[in-house]
């Protein structure tokens, strides 16, 4: 095309220079030549991206699709995992956090299962923490006050309950007394105490002569208390989760204790033994000569003690890793390392004291600051196994969006083929697709997913199973489409360029899938996206109703299974609310982005 000239002046504007220049130019441009410029694809885009609640919908989607993707990489979960201490404890990240007034003013510390008891030089009482143990039982709460509980000297949390022991040799308690572990008996006060310790439903009490006292669940415990010499002078007690372990005035590691454990089987060569620190299954001492030995349950990451420099004056351990001090301030910690208990900060130099439990860690520094890592809590809060809500979710989710893209990938395929052949080549072809797809869509949709999960999947393992459930939800849900691409196809064959095309001898399978499905595809998308929806939330049925991925693989429709109860409903709200929100917000996203797109494709859909 020439050049044109007007009057002298710069030559006009080329079409693609009008459609990509600048803003202004483009606003020039009115509704009718906008429309002859922009492609069908384009003119799509642009009428989706104006929809706002589609947009938001979308964005919203795909940030949630991202974090389901990328976040089981960061926070993995363990199939077999169960820790009957963290059964149902409530949202938040508060496990950690010290009362200001404590800090510079430490005396004590002491863990218990989601919470921590603190005693300042003043001798005053803190609880911080998960303290809510029941509907009825709030160790913070029902706390006593300071002046009952006078000039504390030492405190100790257990699984449920709290003691303390004051200046005048009086031990108080106070939190869950289901097995009388909060109620001191009578012999106690007529005793010197010098040590005190909560355990599993438990408590224990040291006399100055040595003499062990205990009261509580005495059942579930493993305690033998007996008369016998070298019983009657204890130096120092430990709690090993359901047995206690102790060290004599003459240096012997002793197991209290009459069943065989991991943590009974104590080394005959031990020597003189100095202090004691015990987790769940294993149990640290301090030899007088300064080297550590361990025994118990074998597990590289406890028993495998790191190379410690300086003299050791203090140990501590917690469920399943050991925290030591050496008298230069540096902290050691080693064990396991599921919630982050072993991993020392860089502001824990120069420490005084450490204190630990459970899976908490706290350290004090010279200048008196109160440093923490471990567990600060649940940030969705935990399940009746004790598992992390917030990481099931995410692994949940993951698991529920890809059976259903897969079977919404398999549905759509089916439905494609099904509907583009009996609507193209009609006649007995049509005929049998179509009483075909009359029984598929006949059939109870739900009723019959489960019969087949039912028959099927129990005799198979669970990734056969999982594959199955996306095969069946693929196989029941295309007859829908089917019927809408055969309309579609129905009223593209009588075009002209199929005309055209059948004129020029073009195979006919050519002429459905090469140039009559592409002019559908549009119609396709929008469909393939709200059965999206669909499937997530049939999946999230057959999960619920116990027919889909079984536990412990989470999927959010099983994280609801067990929620059915009403005292989960009113007392552990977040089991349930967080896994419904997160499905439904996904749902809900789903079906605005298929709402948007079927009005940017037929924009007068909006009239209608």
């Amino acid at each position: 095309m020439g050049r044109e000239k007007n009057n002298g002046k710069k030559p006009s504007f080329s079409l693609m220079k009008r459609l990509f220049g600048g803003k202004r130019q483009r606003e020039e441009l009115d509704a009718m030549q906008e429309e002859a410029i922009q492609s069908p694809l384009r003119t799509v885009v642009k009428n989706f991206m104006d929809n706002k609640l589609a947009m938001g919908g979308l964005l919203l989607f795909l940030l949630i699709f991202l974090v389901v993707l990328v976040g089981p990489l960061f926070y993995p979960i363990e199939l077999s995992e169960k820790e009957e201490t963290q059964t149902n404890v409530s949202p938040g990240l508060d496990m950690m956090k010290v009362p200001k007034a404590l800090q510079g003013n430490v005396r004590d510390i002491s863990t218990g299962s989601t919470f921590s008891a603190g005693v300042d030089n003043d001798g005053k009482v803190y609880v911080w923490g998960r303290t809510k143990i029941s509907k009825k039982i709030d160790v913070k709460k029902d706390m006593p006050s300071q002046k009952e509980l006078g000039n504390v000297v030492a405190v100790s949390a257990g699984f449920d309950h709290i003691m303390a022991l004051n200046d005048e040799g009086e031990v108080i308690c106070w939190g869950s007394n289901r097995m009388s572990q909060t109620k001191v008996p009578r012999e106690v006060s007529r005793k010197d105490i010098v040590q005190i310790a909560a355990g599993y439903q438990v408590s224990f009490a040291l006399t100055d002569g040595g003499e062990i006292l205990y009261w509580g669940n005495d059942n579930l415990n493993d305690i033998r208390i007996t008369r016998r010499k070298g019983d009657g002078h204890i130096a120092k007690i430990s709690v090993a989760n359901t047995t206690l372990m102790a060290v004599t005035e003459d240096g012997e590691a002793v197991h209290m204790g009459s069943q065989s454990s991991d943590i009974d089987n104590v080394p005959d060569d031990l020597g003189t033994v100095v202090d004691i620190a015990t987790t769940a299954d294993n149990a640290l001492v301090l030899l007088d000569d300064g080297s550590l030995r361990i025994w118990g349950k074998k597990s590289a990451s406890v028993q495998d003690i790191p190379e410690i420099k300086g003299k050791i004056v203090k140990m501590a351990g917690g469920k399943s890793h050991f925290t030591v001090l050496t008298e230069d301030g540096q902290v050691y910690c080693w064990g396991d390392d599921d919630k982050k208990q072993t991993e020392v900060p860089s502001a824990a130099t120069k420490v005084s004291d450490i204190f630990s439990g459970y899976y908490q860690n706290y350290a004090v520094t010279d200048s008196g600051k109160v440093v923490t890592w471990g567990l600060k809590g649940y940030l969705l809060g935990s399940d009746e196994l004790g598992r992390d809500i917030f990481s099931r979710m995410l692994n949940g989710g993951r698991m529920t969006m890809t059976i259903g893209a897969i079977s919404v990938i398999i549905s759509t395929i089916i439905g494609i083929i099904i509907g583009g052949v009996s609507g193209f080549f009609g006649g007995w072809v049509e005929i049998i697709l179509q009483r075909i797809t009359e029984i598929v869509s006949s059939l109870p949709f739900l009723p019959m997913a489960m019969i087949l999960t039912s028959i099927i999947g129990n005799s198979i393992s669970e990734n056969a199973r999982i594959s199955l459930i996306m095969v069946i939800l693929g196989i029941l849900s295309w007859p829908s489409l089917a019927r809408l691409i055969r309309a579609q196809v129905l009223a593209e064959r009588e075009k002209e360029f199929v005309m055209a095309a059948n004129a020029m001898g073009v195979k006919r399978s050519t002429i459905v899938f090469k140039h009559i499905i592409p002019n559908v595809i549009s119609v396709i998308i929008v469909s393939a996206t709200l059965d999206f929806a669909s499937c997530m939330l049939t999946e999230s049925t057959l999960s619920f109703l116990g027919f889909g991925v079984k536990l412990p693989r989470p999927t959010w429709g099983n994280m609801l299974n067990g929620c059915v109860s009403s005292v989960v409903i009113q007392s552990y709200w977040w089991r349930w609310v967080f896994p419904a929100i997160m499905l439904s917000i996904c749902v809900i996203c789903i079906n605005m982005v298929g709402d948007g797109l079927r009005d940017a494709i037929d924009p007068k859909s909006n009239e209608r």
